[in-house]
């Protein structure tokens, strides 16, 4: 039987462990005689499963004390909106929002933010096709921003900061909201940097209908009128993410997740097998004469893999190829085409050996 191996950049592959548990507990979850999708999100089952998986987030991430973990939904495009929001309230109207533009997820924010605030791209990765992080003393920021927005991982483009601006320093002391959907736990953070912190869990938390937000506490109450009450995030926090009823399976999965990393020995640990696996397809590309990545080597992404063949005529017979390998969603984003290839934290070495073995032989069959 061929092994399937799922490159799909989101919803994404999860660990194998967690999907054979949650499996197991679906009709009957700790002997309680109900599935966790049946339970009352307010009786004891759920409260221990929700307030479980906060604290080994907190523990996993070392959130400190002064920050709030926050389950959500909408995911992180709704965030988009809900961030403005929820800080605009901290400066006279119109506020400022700055935007470092490094591609298609920062797109589709500044289209949000623009509804909310006055927006000021302060730098922009466009000229260069979205193939870097612009260099940090090209960034030109407003004086009293509201705050400053990252995308620190672009799915589409394969982009990824390396480095985390100095808040007082390089951004006028205006605070971090940094979009990390498609890394976060991939990597050791020091989430005191940023001043918000949110993921769509679809990608390396669980299944998509969870939204994580991570808020510093002095950011709390200044939403402004118009925000919904249920992404009011003071309000959401003052009622432990139970305001209104939470994605509770996705919560569930997600706390599956977070014991599942523990068990392979926290972030630091994934990290190094991230770095491993990325390492490994990165250097593969570079040594060929048949395929391409086009992002700088100090900007490439870890999680999100783009490249190219670079006679692409050949696309469609290397889709169908790889399928019949058992080599799954390798296609590329619509938006900027080719093929990638997403190497979350669940997905083994074993499957990105498997995709190098692949291409190599389809390299050789049509050089």
């Amino acid at each position: 039987m061929t092994t399937i191996y799922n490159f799909s950049a989101g919803p994404a592959v999860l660990p194998k462990e967690v999907l054979q548990q949650a499996a197991d507990e679906m009709l009957n979850w700790h002997d309680s005689g109900m599935s966790v999708m049946e339970m009352s999100h307010r009786g004891p089952e759920f409260m221990s499963i929700i307030a479980a998986a906060q604290k080994d987030l907190r523990e996993l991430l070392n959130v400190p004390e002064n920050y709030k973990i926050l389950f959500l939904q909408g995911g992180g495009l709704g965030e988009n909106a809900i961030v403005p929001m929820n800080l605009l309230g901290r400066k006279p109207q119109p506020a400022v929002v700055d935007f470092i533009h490094t591609g298609s997820w920062t797109g589709k924010s500044i289209k949000e933010a623009q509804k909310y605030a006055q927006v000021n791209i302060a730098a922009s990765g466009e000229s260069s096709g979205f193939t870097r992080v612009p260099s940090r003393d090209s960034w030109k920021l407003t004086q009293d921003a509201a705050y400053v927005h990252l995308c620190t991982n672009e799915t589409i483009d394969g982009i990824e900061y390396q480095f985390t601006p100095d808040v007082t320093v390089e951004t006028n002391g205006a605070p971090i909201v940094a979009d990390m959907s498609s890394h976060i736990l991939s990597r050791v953070i020091d989430v005191s940097k940023y001043g918000v912190i949110f993921a769509g869990a679809q990608k390396n938390i669980g299944p998509a209908g969870l939204t994580i937000v991570i808020v510093r506490d002095d950011l709390l109450g200044h939403a402004l009128p118009i925000c919904p009450s249920a992404f009011n995030w003071s309000i959401v926090a003052e009622n432990d993410s139970m305001y209104n009823t939470p994605p509770t399976y996705a919560i569930y999965i997600a706390g599956l997740v977070f014991q599942w990393l523990k068990q392979q020995g926290g972030i630091a640990a994934m990290e190094q097998k991230n770095i491993g696996k990325s390492a490994l397809l990165y250097a593969y590309l570079d040594a060929s004469d048949f395929y391409e990545n086009r992002v700088a080597k100090d900007c490439r992404s870890r999680m999100n893999v783009p490249f190219f063949l670079k006679d692409e005529t050949l696309n469609t017979a290397f889709l169908a190829a790889a399928k019949e390998r058992g080599l799954l969603q390798i296609k590329g984003h619509k938006s900027v085409g080719g093929m990638r290839a997403s190497i979350y934290n669940a997905m083994p070495i074993e499957g990105v050996k498997a995709l190098i073995a692949f291409m190599q032989e389809f390299a050789s069959a049509h050089a």
